[in-house]
């Protein structure tokens, strides 16, 4: 799972999810990719079942970009335990993703096949997205 070597701090606070993003709202590297319409918070986990899907479906042709990285630690307390003690243990990690930021990138395939392998990837995500190429 994806997840960062070695961070300053521990523990993070969770933050808001406000605006629109104007970084990585592009395509950078692929002709096509998928796009976030709505905002959430996208795990480790999520993001390796989409990337599974895309390479499924187009039977590792092309070449994939993951743009997002899961570098925020999310902490839960054990089932039973009472309130106070302090913040729970690290469960996971996360990407805070907002509106229009580019989540996935595809080149070396054919538009239909790179659709299809999107889609499927986008029914793996806690969050509307939608299709982009690149304009030529």
């Amino acid at each position: 799972m994806l997840q960062p070597k070695k961070s300053k701090f521990k523990k993070q606070f969770r933050g808001k999810m406000r605006g629109l993003a104007i970084r990585g709202s592009f395509l950078a590297f692929g002709q096509y990719g998928l796009k976030s319409e709505g905002r959430g918070w996208l795990t480790d986990r999520q993001i390796e079942a989409a990337r599974k899907a895309i390479s499924h479906f187009t039977k590792r042709a092309g070449k994939v970009w993951i743009r997002v990285f899961p570098d925020k630690p999310i902490t839960k307390k054990p089932n039973g335990v009472r309130m106070g003690g302090g913040k729970g243990d690290i469960e996971g990690y996360v990407v805070t993703v907002i509106p229009g930021r580019i989540i996935f990138e595809l080149a070396g395939v054919t538009e239909v096949i790179a659709n299809q392998a999107l889609k499927r990837a986008a029914a793996k995500l806690p969050f509307k997205t939608k299709f982009v190429k690149k304009l030529e």
